[in-house]
């Protein structure tokens, strides 16, 4: 019996390999149906679920007709409190009744009593006026399409032949030799990049409303032109940006026609955006967007060139590599907090992800009590590096801690990753006050456009692609910085082509801005 011992063992121990590495396999195999159920969840709540970073109760209904989704886990979303993102605001009181803005004209109608109510219902004799009961609603005439007449002077001396004829000046207007006028060649590019009508649609309204029959592709024409008009402004904007010491980017996807390269499918171009986020609490500064055919880090290095202040962005590798050697490049916490989100929208049940979500808002409390208390940067430093610092240095134990401990490949292993992976670019905020600790300010401002491809549909050439972006520079511009648009364009478009290169500096919005205020 004793001499069997010794003779076991080694299939004792090919049995304990076997079983461990069975074992292995078995975690492996768990692990994998985690990832995938986790990416069937994703699709099932992008399909069915909200587009925002918490998931309602609200919303829970929508998965009750999804034949794929368990009353399980339907009980289990309600169960599930939204998350803390940001704390709870009182309730702020009613204004009362909204008054309309002062400086619209006003166009008074008197009513009149009844010719029964103008004598006194006792002794018969005609009431007076003893004053008005006013009321104020806001009214509307319908657009009014008229022809205008321009008839220019034309002046001769009777005595002097030589002398030739004088014509009074106009400026030259943005359409030469055409029947629209400026006004309606602005607000043509007002309807269809500030509230997304496309020119089929504005083409229709034309002719239905007027019986004047304006094809789409003369409509092309006139944005064609004003994109070449605006481009000198547009360079104008990137050396005010390039000026100053923080810069915000972000790119998104546009469909362009190359019908020589593909046929009867759009090619995927990308419309990139750079913007000064402006002074801190005051209002946002110019953006210019850039049109590229891919996605490469050739756009942002040609724009920024010898840039050395501050740029914040996304993780995309495209914006390594760019601007002078001081420059200092910053991450985006939001993006962070993005990956978190997901992964609890996934797993409800996974305490870790809500852990890091909540520790992310922490920092992002901190800076709203500076911003609500009217804290100068300098406070805000001070603050960030009395508040924020720990908060910073406990995010990244914990993410250290569970590096090796979490899937990879999963939602929550993923944004471990991508928050280690972007560290050195997630602290600077704490060195530079004027760092803002997400990039959602250029994302804003890439809403417009997405929701204006929706019904533009595409970009109509390669050749109109830097065309277009020079309007939605201008355009997001105006918004950004609370600049009537068609009142811009109107004071700047007409005559553009007749100015020198020297002036083209004072037409930016903020240049023009600064006139107004002065």
């Amino acid at each position: 019996m004793a001499d069997s011992v010794p003779q076991a063992a080694p299939e004792l121990a090919t049995v304990v390999a076997q079983l461990a590495q069975e074992q292995a396999k078995r975690k492996w195999a768990e692990m994998r149906v985690t990832q995938l159920e986790e990416m069937v969840r994703l699709l099932r709540l992008k399909k069915y679920g909200p587009q925002g970073e918490n998931l309602a109760a609200f919303y829970l209904p929508l998965f009750d007709e999804e034949p794929g989704v368990s009353l399980d886990e339907v009980a289990a979303e309600a169960a599930r409190p939204d998350l803390p993102e940001k704390p709870l605001r009182k309730r702020k009181k009613h204004p009362g009744r909204q008054s309309l803005p002062a400086d619209l004209p006003r166009v008074e109608r008197i009513v009149a009593c009844p010719a029964a109510e103008c004598q006194c219902g006792k002794c018969g004799a005609e009431t007076v006026v003893i004053g008005y009961e006013e009321s104020e609603r806001l009214d509307v005439e319908p657009a009014k399409l008229f022809v205008t007449v321009t008839r220019r002077e034309k002046r001769a001396c009777r005595n002097c032949k030589q002398a030739g004829v004088v014509t009074a000046p106009v400026p030259t207007p943005i359409i030469e030799k055409g029947l629209a006028s400026d006004r309606v060649v602005i607000d043509a590019v007002i309807a269809k990049y500030c509230d997304h009508l496309p020119l089929y649609r504005q083409s229709a309204m034309f002719l239905r409303d007027a019986g004047v029959e304006i094809s789409r592709v003369t409509m092309s024409g006139w944005m064609m032109r004003v994109g070449d008009l605006l481009a000198p402004v547009v360079a104008a904007m990137r050396r005010e940006i390039l000026q100053g010491s923080y810069i915000q980017a972000d790119e998104t996807t546009v469909p362009v026609q190359r019908p020589g390269v593909k046929k009867g499918k759009n090619h995927q171009a990308y419309l990139w955006q750079f913007g000064s986020p402006g002074e801190y609490g005051g209002r946002e500064g110019p953006v210019v967007f850039r049109f590229a055919l891919g996605r490469g880090g050739l756009v942002p290095r040609g724009f920024l060139g010898d840039y050395a202040g501050l740029l914040q962005t996304d993780g995309y590798a495209g914006y390594n590599h760019v601007g002078e050697v001081g420059m200092v490049h910053a991450g985006c916490w939001a993006h962070v907090r993005r990956y978190f989100i997901e992964a609890l929208k996934v797993r409800p049940e996974d305490q870790l992800a809500a852990e890091f979500v909540r520790r992310i808002d922490e920092l992002f409390a901190v800076d709203r009590e500076a911003r609500a208390g009217g804290l100068t940067l300098s406070e805000r430093a001070e603050l960030r590096r009395e508040k924020s610092a720990k908060k910073v240095a406990d995010i990244r134990e914990r993410l250290e801690a569970e590096r090796y401990r979490v899937l990879p490949k999963s939602k929550l292993g993923e944004g471990v990753g991508y928050a280690l992976g972007q560290w050195a670019r997630l602290t600077p905020f704490l060195d530079y006050a004027e760092l803002e600790l997400s990039n959602n300010l250029a994302e804003n401002s890439m809403r417009p456009t997405v929701l204006g491809r929706k019904n533009w549909i595409h970009v109509g050439s390669v050749s109109a692609g830097p065309k277009v972006a020079a309007i939605l520079s201008v355009v997001e511009s105006c918004r950004r910085m609370g600049i009537p648009v068609r009142q811009y364009l109107l004071s700047v478009l007409p005559g553009m082509g007749d100015r020198k290169v020297s002036e083209v500096d004072e037409l930016t919005p903020s240049a023009w801005l600064r006139r107004q205020k002065a």
